[in-house]
């Protein structure tokens, strides 16, 4: 099913068409109403005028995360507070959260979008959808909860964790749809496998997966273990949340809802354009959003994009996988974390040096986090209890910086290597090829 046809299935020039046209409008609302945007379009020597199609595109200044963290919290909104009716935050590098403002219409927008992906996925109004994203500041659990609605969609929105709940509820309700992360969906097909449960007694059919990085290899295990079609979801705070993107039932790539979010790739290093269908960095420009629209925001992710007809019948274009990032930044079950932020932790104690090791791994299905970090000498104690103390006080900042459990092994002086050139932070050993 596709949710709305005169949209999917438009022509190149319609689609260009609409882009120029709203892309004109946001430039011009932007430009009068956000002066930090106005002050960079001055200083690149533009004006709204100057803007008249998508082929203009690229005459615009980037937006990156620095900027949304310079004008926290509020400061790229283009309505008063009194217009906008939900706030939404990720992490960010400094400890602050990227806020996103969202007005009436924007949510309106937003279930649209979503409501599309749920189509590409395979879902119909009678459908039962489990939603175990976490509800809450993060985008996952209302976004796709909003969209569900406006579907016709039965919802249960039991929000991520507790496993043998979520199962039970399957069993019992009927869930014909789970929408969580590709690895919280491997930890609830292991607890099944636990507690004896038949998965051919479920009425599971369709999994729609995000927040994370996941492998094709992945992919086929979640299918294999749950009985049903695992589907990719891309979205981001800053541009709206789930429903960016989405895989339809061919599995062939995400079509990006590119009347609402413009897509680009660029080369991360010259942030020039590339050639068609090579891979580089995409960049967001949103081109219906009023509370807080992005003028080509660097997502960092890095993919490529196909412009040919799928055989679904959409003509959206679509993005494959994300194939990694051109920054440091590391999604660890569903959440941002930055290198930048364990050090503004350390650097705030003065009984550890800022010399550390972080190691991840995925350990069945879930990712663990260890932290290695190096106590100074004239604290470095044979006293268990005060190494434990200062562990735990190390665990409950980290916890509390990065809303994520990391387990803090305490080591002595000059235990991590050093290196002339980069120091190495970070060691990753989940398999994301």
């Amino acid at each position: 099913m596709i949710w709305n046809e005169k949209i999917e299935c438009a022509t190149r020039d319609e689609m260009r068409s609409i882009q120029s046209k709203r892309l004109n409008d946001t430039v011009q609302r932007i430009y009068h109403a956000i002066p930090y945007y106005r002050k960079k379009m001055q200083e690149a020597g533009l004006t709204p005028h100057d803007i008249k199609s998508v082929d203009d595109l690229k005459k615009l200044p980037f937006t990156t995360k620095a900027d949304l963290r310079d004008n926290y919290p509020f400061g790229l909104f283009t309505v008063p507070m009194s217009e906008i009716v939900r706030l939404h935050a990720s992490s960010g590098t400094t400890g602050k959260p990227t806020v996103v403002g969202y007005t009436r219409k924007d949510i309106q927008m937003w279930s649209e979008v979503v409501t599309r992906s749920l189509c590409m996925a395979g879902v119909h109004h009678h459908d039962i959808v489990q939603i175990a994203y976490g509800y809450g500041l993060f985008t996952g659990g209302l976004g796709i909860h909003y969209g569900t609605e406006n579907l016709g969609a039965s919802v249960i929105p039991i929000s991520g964790g507790n496993t043998t709940k979520q199962i039970q509820l399957m069993e019992d309700f009927g869930s014909s749809v789970i929408c969580c992360t590709p690895s919280y969906a491997l930890n609830i097909a292991e607890v099944m496998k636990e507690q004896g449960v038949n998965i051919k007694n479920l009425k599971l059919r369709v999994g729609i997966f995000g927040a994370e990085p996941w492998t094709e290899a992945m992919r086929k295990e979640i299918e294999d273990k749950l009985g049903i079609k695992a589907i990719d979801i891309y979205g981001l705070s800053e541009i709206v949340g789930p429903g960016v993107s989405c895989e339809c039932e061919h599995q062939c790539g995400m079509h990006i809802n590119e009347d609402h979010f413009l897509p680009e790739i660029i080369d991360p290093e010259t942030l020039e354009p590339v050639a068609p269908g090579e891979m580089g960095e995409l960049v967001f420009t949103t081109i219906t959003k009023e509370g807080m629209p992005l003028i080509r925001y660097r997502t960092r992710d890095l993919t490529r994009l196909i412009e040919e007809k799928c055989a679904c019948g959409r003509t959206l274009v679509r993005m494959v996988k994300c194939k990694g990032r051109s920054d440091d930044m590391l999604i660890i079950r569903g959440v941002n974390v930055f290198p930048s932020q364990i050090e503004s932790v350390l650097l705030q104690m003065s009984e550890v040096e800022p010399h550390y090791l972080l190691i991840i791994e995925r350990e069945g299905t879930l990712d663990t986090v260890t932290l290695m970090v190096e106590v100074q000498e004239q604290f470095f104690s044979d006293e268990v209890r005060k190494l434990q103390e200062l562990r735990m006080k190390i665990t409950r900042q980290l916890e509390s910086t990065l809303g994520i459990s990391v387990n803090v092994k305490l080591v002595e002086p000059k235990t991590i290597e050093r290196t002339a050139g980069k120091a190495q932070r970070v060691i990753d050993k989940r398999l994301l090829i």
